[in-house]
């Protein structure tokens, strides 16, 4: 069996592998990359009408992006994934093409290929931690990973080899459950015998695994307390604090906490984030307990404003009282996130935080690096954790125990770095890839 490596390694997006085998040929996501007009996958046009299946982690550009090219190129076969993440992909197509067009790009697919992939909800074929056979020789188990809504991790049986994917993995949302995965290798209540598995065979070859984080031990809690004190510096002296996040997934556990943290404190929030916020209230399955009251609370709350027009924008930043932000796009390149950049530069008092990773060339990135005209608020880099750091992953280690371990989702550098400290405590079997590259197991 052999791992080609298109894209994910060695890099932050473009999340893409392929798995082959004797009798079988797996994909695990196939995303893209927010640099220039947009980077995909290392894809081989060969392969990709051999492929028995494909599996998408969750919605994220850089994990689903480039699935109509696997229709292009002749894929016939089905996309396995949860119905939270089917639910979002049309919003991310949507803005994916604006972003290639701003850029002056063209998309590879046609809408036609959009029209033609063909999924499989995973939560309609078993529960989280139940084994699943789609053909002889390959069976899957999946678990919610808490990264997002419908973000899910995979175990594979293929072909006598056990294979684990991470996808984007998180125990720290406020929001969201996550399935430890090592929960469901001894548990006889989860189906282990269905397909003639014995637990014994469930030791893991390989492990592709979320290190987005890299060396960063900190724990949410830290990140939280130093986010609190800095908004809470620049909301005293009256500016406001734009938060540019994802549509899905970070956007509505910044709104919740921050309710908390500033409750008499005003927020403008854009439509999509309260959106995403109802898609939890809908799929109660995908929360932790207690959850829900606190996103009923949210979406009712009467300190949180949702513009319907321009002018709403305007007059609420024009106002009195300062204003924690909330607006989608994580990296800056939509219109409306660039608008309320200009609309906070006429004041030295207010605050850009970027909270995830900002690509290379982004509008995000060009601020923190200072590469724009010196803007007069502040802008910083304060993460809100949805991934693994290196104290994640040394208890991802412990629970998965593989032969190999591929981490991934971050700069070769860093990887390096992080494989040098774990491999000089006694973990083995690391490994730091790149694009392109292949691994016989």
């Amino acid at each position: 069996m052999k791992l080609k490596i298109w894209g994910g390694a060695g890099e932050h997006g473009r999340s893409c592998y392929v798995l082959t085998g004797e009798q079988h040929r797996i994909m695990l996501d196939c995303g893209v990359k927010k640099e220039g007009a947009g980077q995909y996958p290392l894809l081989d046009a060969e392969v990709i009408p051999r492929l028995t299946a494909v599996f998408l982690s969750h919605a994220h550009e850089d994990h689903s992006m480039a699935l109509p090219l696997l229709y292009k190129y002749g894929y016939q076969g089905e996309i396995w994934t949860t119905k939270p993440t089917l639910s979002q992909l049309e919003l991310y197509f949507a803005n994916w093409r604006k972003y290639v067009l701003s850029r002056g790009g063209e998309l590879p697919y046609e809408p036609a290929h959009i029209a033609a992939m063909k999924f499989r909800i995973l939560e309609e074929e078993a529960e989280a931690g139940q084994w699943v056979q789609l053909d002889e020789g390959l069976e899957i188990q999946w678990g919610r990973s808490g990264h997002m809504l419908g973000s899910v991790w995979f175990r594979i049986q293929m072909e006598e080899q056990s294979l684990f994917f991470s996808g984007d993995f998180s125990r720290e949302s406020a929001l969201l459950a996550s399935d430890p995965p090592g929960a469901f290798l001894s548990d006889g209540s989860t189906g282990l015998h269905s397909f003639g598995l014995h637990p014994s065979r469930l030791k893991t070859a390989l492990a592709i695994m979320d290190n987005a984080y890299g060396m960063d031990e900190e724990s949410q809690e830290q990140k939280l307390k130093a986010l609190r004190q800095f908004m809470a510096k620049v909301l005293g002296r009256g500016g406001h604090v734009l938060l540019p996040v994802p549509a899905f997934g970070r956007s509505q556990e910044v709104l919740v906490w921050a309710l908390g943290v500033f409750p008499d404190q005003p927020i403008l929030l854009e439509r999509a984030i309260l959106e995403g916020l109802r898609q939890m209230q809908e799929w109660k399955g995908w929360l932790q307990p207690g959850s829900l009251p606190l996103i009923e609370a949210a979406i009712d709350s009467s300190t949180v404003h949702v513009p319907s027009s321009q002018e709403e924008r305007l007059h609420l930043l024009q106002g009195t009282v300062p204003l924690i932000i909330l607006t989608t796009d994580g990296m800056m390149e939509s219109p409306r996130a660039r608008w309320y950049a200009d609309q906070l530069a006429l004041s030295a008092d207010s605050a850009i935080i970027i909270t995830g990773h900002a690509s290379e060339g982004t509008f995000a990135r060009r601020l923190l690096k200072k590469e724009t005209e010196e803007p007069s608020y502040e802008v910083l880099q304060l993460g809100y954790k949805i991934h693994q750091g290196l104290d994640d992953v040394r208890h991802m280690l412990q629970e998965v125990p593989s032969t190999h371990t591929i981490l991934v989702h971050a700069p070769k550098p860093e990887t390096d770095r992080v494989v040098a400290r774990l491999s000089k405590e006694g973990h083995i079997g690391l490994l730091s890839l790149w694009p392109g590259a292949e691994f016989d197991l």
